[in-house]
């Protein structure tokens, strides 16, 4: 949600626009609906923003032909303020000295507005991003020190933000981070910031870890890292990130999705070896041993993942594990005790909001048990919990999470498989059969893209549709459905079977279309719960492991290479993802960036 950038040069540089645009390009997947860049040079500012999609704001404005030593560029997507031209950011203070961007949600924006203009401020829109450049411009009006004034407008700023700002002409930068994502990349003649790493590592390699209650002051040859809420200095020093933004390339697919969908097969045989090798499951298996409950907490496409987690966990482990919605968390959690309890918080970026929100309940009550499952690595969550699994699936530019969710349960049925173990209850047949799957996934992408193609142009007239899952299919039912919500904009629910008859059943007509996932195992159920819409006329799409009773009592079969219960849901997802794909495609829908959704959510 949103995106910031902020580079400062040795010296003048005619390619800056370009620089300041491309860095704008590689933030694009976070989700905006207006883009702006300004440029300094000695004595003067430039200033240059609107709605719409980066290409064509470039088109109008023509942010290559911009230069200077020192530039920002942000992407922003609308909270505070409706997405018009006024509320775009950069934003200027009131002298017009002083230019910044953020990226968050600031939660008093319209009481600050009411008091700074209550003060002579000069507002041009009603941004929070706006409001932040105000506040340190009136904290700076007071200690003539920028750094000072960012200190002191984070106590009348009440939100979660990341920001950037700095004066004309000024050889420095100011940024800030206070839960919301921000990195800083060290170059030659060159020190850049940015919400994201895949606008640094085109430029640099050599990043500085941002923690949150921090701000940084730097120029191009120097950085300092203070604290916020004492001033105090920090020393670190740079890492040199593995990232491989060269990845994200479409290649030879139309969509970003359709190629992070193929890519499935590597990241899972990565992210296997990883774990099988490096010991760090082994490790976070044996902090769960002895915990007496597991909540695996997440959002979105992340709490879907727990929820196949926790059946792992409950199933092959025989731990006790419940999945938790991240939102909900704070309300659910036994904090007066959290004694002997693990949690274990996933997320594809390690900044979604929702979950740092249970990440800093938890610190709060001393919970000492706290890990998490993430892909960036230097991320606020990454940087924050006591141990971590990485899940190694590189950028994932579509919006709809596709290789990082199949990792995620992949890093789930590992830590599953070593805690049986570790309990003496270990599964050889299993773990021989998880040695399979990237094989197997590769399998069910090559299977089943024609049934899925097929099958599209039967869903995407349908007004709502239903994915059903019984036992462990439940979690790729949720996930299926989110897939098609996502990127089809059909309405779509996710439920578990067996409460199908339990109300929603009365919305099934004629023609309606169902889909199932199953396994062998649980085929009789699943059974039953066909028969309940099929005989009302709707229509059957059953997503399983070759079963001749499943195939005699569906419309549409889509088999899965593999009997094994536990791989299932792994392939059923596959396959889901495909068939959401394909009707987005009949639909004429760009699935990389649906509208109205952001792949970092970074607020309430």
């Amino acid at each position: 949600m949103c995106g910031i950038f902020g580079i400062i040069f040795s010296s003048h540089r005619k390619d800056l626009g370009r620089i300041l645009l491309d860095a704008g390009r590689r933030l694009t997947y976070r989700g905006y609906d207006s883009v702006g860049i300004a440029v300094f040079r000695p004595g003067s500012i430039e200033l240059r923003k609107d709605v719409g999609e980066i290409e064509e704001v470039n088109r109008r404005y023509r942010f290559e032909e911009m230069e200077g030593y020192k530039g920002i560029a942000q992407l922003r997507w609308a909270t505070f303020g409706r997405p018009i031209q006024k509320n775009a950011q950069p934003h200027y203070d009131c002298s017009g000295d002083l230019v910044g961007a953020h990226n968050g949600n600031i939660i008093n924006t319209k009481e600050l507005i009411a008091v700074f203009k209550s003060r002579g401020h000069r507002f041009l829109g009603e941004n929070d991003g706006e409001v932040c450049v105000h506040a340190v411009e009136e904290a700076y009006r007071e200690t003539g020190d920028l750094g000072s004034g960012l200190r002191k407008a984070d106590t009348v700023l009440k939100g979660d933000y990341a920001f950037v700002i700095t004066e004309k002409d000024s050889q420095t930068m100011h940024c800030v981070k206070k839960y919301s994502s921000l990195y800083l990349g060290v170059g030659d003649g060159f020190i850049c910031c940015s919400s994201d790493l895949p606008s640094i590592i085109p430029l640099t390699k050599k990043i500085v870890s941002i923690y949150d209650g921090e701000y940084v002051e730097f120029g191009w040859d120097r950085y300092q890292i203070h604290k916020l809420d004492t001033g105090g200095e920090v020393s670190r020093d740079p890492y040199l990130s593995t990232l491989d933004v060269e990845q994200a390339q479409k290649g030879e697919f139309p969509h970003f999705m359709l190629k992070e969908i193929h890519e499935q097969p590597d990241k899972v045989s990565a992210l296997a070896r990883y774990l099988t090798e490096s010991g760090s499951v082994d490790e976070l298996a044996g902090e769960l041993e002895a915990s007496r409950k597991i909540y695996l907490i997440g959002s979105g496409s992340s709490y879907n993942a727990c929820v196949i987690g926790a059946a792992y966990l409950n199933r092959i482990a025989g731990a006790e594990a419940m999945p938790m919605i991240a939102g909900a968390a704070a309300e659910y959690l036994p904090l007066d005790d959290v004694s002997g309890r693990a949690f274990v918080l996933v997320s594809q970026s390690g900044e979604t909001k929702d979950v740092i929100n249970v990440l800093n309940v938890l610190e709060k009550n001393k919970a000492r048990q706290v890990f998490g499952v993430v892909n960036v690595i230097g991320s606020s969550l990454q940087l924050r919990v006591k141990k971590h699994l990485p899940l190694l699936s590189n950028i994932e530019i579509s919006v709809p999470a596709t290789k990082t969710f199949l990792n995620q349960v992949v890093c789930f049925l590992y830590l599953a498989l070593k805690l049986a173990e570790l309990k003496g209850r270990p599964d050889p047949g299993l773990a021989a059969d998880c040695g399979k799957l990237p094989g197997l996934i590769k399998e069910t992408i090559r299977t089943a893209w024609e049934p899925c193609r097929r099958l599209a142009p039967a869903l995407a007239d349908k007004e709502y549709l239903y994915y059903l899952g019984y036992g462990i299919s439940f979690g790729a039912a949720l996930e299926a459905a989110l897939k098609m919500k996502e990127i089809t904009y059909i309405p779509c629910e996710g439920m578990y079977s067996s409460e199908f008859k339990h109300g929603p059943l009365a919305i099934i007509k004629p023609g309606d279309w169902v889909l199932f996932l199953s396994t062998v195992e649980d085929a009789h159920m699943t059974l039953s719960h066909i028969n309940e819409v099929s005989c009302r006329s709707g229509r059957i799409c059953t997503i399983a492991p070759p079963d001749p009773s499943l195939v005699l009592n569906s419309d549409e079969f889509i088999p899965l290479p593999s009997p094994n219960r536990f791989l299932a849901p792994v392939l059923e997802v596959v396959v889901a993802q495909l068939i959401s794909y394909a009707v987005s495609q009949v639909k004429g829908i760009n699935p990389d960036q649906p509208r109205n959704i952001s792949k970092t959510l970074t607020v309430d």
